[in-house]
């Protein structure tokens, strides 16, 4: 192993869970009353927030995700895709079911749950809203929360930043158009200036100004790097719930009209979660892939970036859209439930290796 590789071997074994980020569901919905709570009391401040657009981009929450993603791919190191080679059938496992599983059945579980089974208890006019925001949401493998699940499974730290690195470098060129055509086929047109736009703004140029900023901290050496990485990880889960703040603050009559559109939008996302790591992790299994590279590839194939789903919901469709409030609700999931997956997988270890 390289000088380099034991550094970045030794920065993702030590990736570990906050306690402020193993209570972010209890934040999420603290976040969902006070602004609910706002937007009644206080409407006018936030309709003046909701009006500070540029080019349908609102400054203000633009801000407020590139502070919640810039610090995310900042922990990214492209440098980890030569390790690729050496974890091939875990690798090609993720891809299949990130890339060519995971979108399409979100795709097929938002027609058959909101579009058929759920669409009389839902707002008609946002039904294509909630279809939209699910498919957001599976349509970007997670960043930055799977070198937590893979240290709490004890993955292999250089499978996880290499495939984390790789999925990284395709979204960028695949976002757009699978999101296009995803939602082309469920019948909703999004100008592709638009989805492009969110792309250069929510992928492409946080991807740069990441990069550029980590070779610099890197320069001055890796304690300062970890130092630094200490003082900005707070600021995307901060970042996080300011954003779902004002977005509850637009969402909040729609809420207060119809409380079980939460529950409802939850299914197909608890649903594909559970799908996705099973197939991801049995594949893994079949292939004779080791353990400590099933579990990661589970989690990576099951887990989605939330951050870049509500950036580029609110971007697409507005704040008080169905598709941003969709996104929300995987937000509010996403902890507890891949803190599940970690204990299956950790608990079903022994099955695992007789196979």
């Amino acid at each position: 192993m390289s000088a380099q590789c034991e550094v970045i071997y030794k920065a993702a074994a030590g990736a570990s869970m906050s306690t402020f980020e193993r209570y972010l569901t209890v934040w999420v919905f603290l976040c969902i009353i006070a602004g609910i709570s706002l937007g009644q009391w206080l409407p006018a401040p936030f309709q003046m927030l909701g009006k500070l657009e540029v080019a349908r981009v609102n400054l203000p929450v633009g801000l407020l995700i590139w502070i919640m993603i810039i610090p995310m791919l900042v922990k990214v190191d492209f440098g980890a895709l030569h390790e690729v080679k050496n974890h091939v059938k875990g690798i090609g496992v993720t891809l299949f079911v990130n890339w060519l599983v995971k979108p399409f059945s979100m795709a097929f579980l938002a027609w058959l749950f909101i579009r058929n089974l759920f669409a009389p208890m839902l707002p008609a006019d946002q039904l294509d809203g909630y279809i939209a925001g699910l498919i957001l949401l599976a349509a970007a493998p997670c960043t930055a929360m799977v070198f937590v699940w893979s240290r709490l499974t004890n993955g292999d730290p250089l499978f996880t930043l290499s495939q984390v690195a790789l999925n990284d470098s395709i979204m960028v060129v695949a976002f757009a158009p699978l999101v296009a055509f995803l939602l082309g086929i469920s019948a909703i047109t999004v100008p592709w200036d638009t989805l492009f736009t969110s792309v250069l703004l929510y992928i492409v140029i946080p991807v740069i100004l990441a990069q550029v900023w980590r070779k610099s901290l890197l320069s001055m050496g890796q304690g300062h790097f970890d130092a630094m990485m200490a003082v900005i990880g707070p600021w995307s889960i901060t970042a996080l719930l300011a954003t779902l703040v004002l977005l509850f603050a637009f969402q909040g009559k729609a809420i207060i009209d119809k409380p079980l559109i939460i529950a409802l939008l939850a299914v197909p996302i608890l649903i594909q979660v559970f799908f996705n790591s099973a197939l991801a992790y049995w594949l893994n299994r079949a292939v004779g892939e080791k353990h400590n590279v099933a579990c990661p590839s589970a989690l990576i194939g099951a887990s989605n970036f939330f951050e870049l789903a509500v950036a580029a919901a609110i971007s697409l469709f507005g704040f008080e859209s169905g598709a941003a409030l969709a996104t929300v609700v995987g937000v509010l999931i996403e902890v507890p439930v891949m803190l599940l997956v970690v204990k299956v997988v950790n608990s079903s270890k022994e099955w695992y290796e007789r196979g």
